[in-house]
């Protein structure tokens, strides 16, 4: 790769981008696999384990959020200063490995501190992947490829649910399984290995690829933290309101964690037939929204609507906020899972443009480090927020045998006054936004 300083405007040509953001995309799907297959595997996991609801309550959030939030920050300074692609291919390296530890694990002190690890290696992923497509593409076409990337979450959702689904109906007719080096295993550790051993094929293809030039520093005097901090408090309306609607969003996704055992208190379906009909959902809804906003936003871009994200976010959450509430009000488990359908799709289409409103509003210099902090305020907000108001609500508030009430009531505590703001925000400024 060439030290010479890049020419404004100088991209790579588009098969070498499209090249790196399938091979982006494939680590994403594999990170999301393995970030959310733990909570498909609860019920073998606590059976076998000895473990309590309070304890898999902490290895689903907080666990995975100690160091997946608050790591991003150095990690997004790295991003910005060294090699963006031996970067992810040292965090796929480690999340891999921590996941098929958790394969291994015999207690929960050692399954947290696996699943602490694989938030460390997945922190780095999306700073350093949205400052390469960010270095890749122009403004008015990043909206796609950010769209095509961030699909990695609805099809690693569903590709974990069909995981699950087939885990959790091979340990009803299998206690446990043989593997060559490793001895006698249960399936759910067996499930452990086989999604965590693939990522180091991708690492080492990381290795192999060349990354873009960065662009040119534009808006910033330098990319230190002081420079990043004091850009976001200058920018804080806007990054606000970008970071609150998707945060809104993120703890209503997370709060679904819920949805088997609600969808089983509540109308009798087993989890293993939910997990298996919301991964065909996820696997057939989720692409073609995620496809369907990103190609809309850019057309928007195109055309000279630069508040095309904003507006696409705001309309989405909308959207959002009463379907994931009505669903949980429906008298039948077909007519609650058509309506959180639209929830899904809402969902996706804010998680579609997030970054794409993120990026134009950030100088390319300091594009890791703000991509870390935002990523650090939603996950949090997510994982803290999300799966523990649901549980409060539930245990203390409405009673467990009502936790659908307690999901239900979820988009509205946390998105009702986001979607206000957005919509305000909108009525006042047919926004000019900039396009760095």
């Amino acid at each position: 790769m060439s030290d010479s300083a890049p020419v404004a405007g100088e991209y790579p040509p588009p098969r070498i981008a499209w090249g790196m953001v399938a091979l982006l995309t494939l680590a994403y799907l594999l990170s999301y696999i393995d970030r959310s297959v733990l909570g498909l595997l609860v019920q073998p996991i606590k059976a076998d384990l000895g473990l309590s609801d309070a304890q898999i309550g902490w290895l689903l959030g907080p666990a995975f959020a100690i160091f997946y939030a608050t790591i991003g920050l150095p990690l997004g300074w790295l991003v910005d200063h060294k090699s963006r692609t031996r970067l992810i291919a040292l965090g796929v390296t480690v999340w891999s490995a921590a996941t098929a530890a958790c394969g291994m694990a015999h207690g929960f002190v050692q399954l947290f501190l696996a699943r602490m690890t694989v938030g460390v290696g997945e922190a780095v992923l999306s700073p350093a992947a949205f400052s390469i497509i960010g270095d890749s593409f122009p403004a008015e076409r990043r909206a796609r490829p950010i769209a095509i990337y961030s699909m990695a979450i609805t099809l690693g959702a569903g590709i974990a649910s069909l995981i699950g689904a087939a885990v959790l109906t091979w340990a009803k007719r299998s206690p446990e399984i043989t593997l060559p080096l490793v001895g006698t295993i249960a399936p759910w550790q067996a499930t452990f290995l086989a999604v965590g051993l693939p990522g180091f094929v991708v690492a080492i293809a990381f290795l192999l690829v060349r990354e873009p030039r960065r662009q040119p520093m534009v808006g910033a005097a330098d990319n230190s933290l002081r420079e990043v901090l004091r850009y976001v408090i200058e920018h804080r309306a806007q990054y606000a309101l970008i970071t609150g609607i998707v945060a809104a969003m993120v703890i209503v996704a997370y709060s679904q964690g819920f949805l088997p055992a609600a969808f089983e208190r509540r109308w009798g379906w087993p989890p293993e037939y939910f997990a298996r009909l919301n991964g065909i959902v996820s696997l057939v809804v989720g692409p073609a929204v995620y496809l369907s906003a990103g190609i809309l936003c850019d057309r928007l871009l195109r055309a000279g609507d630069n508040a095309a994200p904003l507006r696409i976010m705001s309309l989405s959450l909308i959207v959002l906020v009463p379907s994931g509430s009505v669903a949980m009000l429906m008298p039948s488990a077909w007519l609650a899972f058509s309506v959180l359908i639209v929830a899904t799709a809402a969902i996706g289409a804010i998680s579609a443009v997030g970054v794409t409103a993120l990026l134009q509003h950030t100088p390319p210099a300091i594009r890791g480090q703000v991509v870390a902090l935002y990523y650090m305020a939603i996950s949090l907000a997510g994982l803290l927020l999300g799966p523990t108001t649901v549980g409060y609500l539930s245990t203390h508030v409405v009673g467990e045998d009502r936790l659908h009430l307690a999901i239900g009531a979820v988009p509205v505590i946390y998105g009702a006054i986001p979607a206000l703001f957005a919509v305000l925000a909108l009525a006042r400024r047919r926004a000019q936004v900039p396009t760095l």
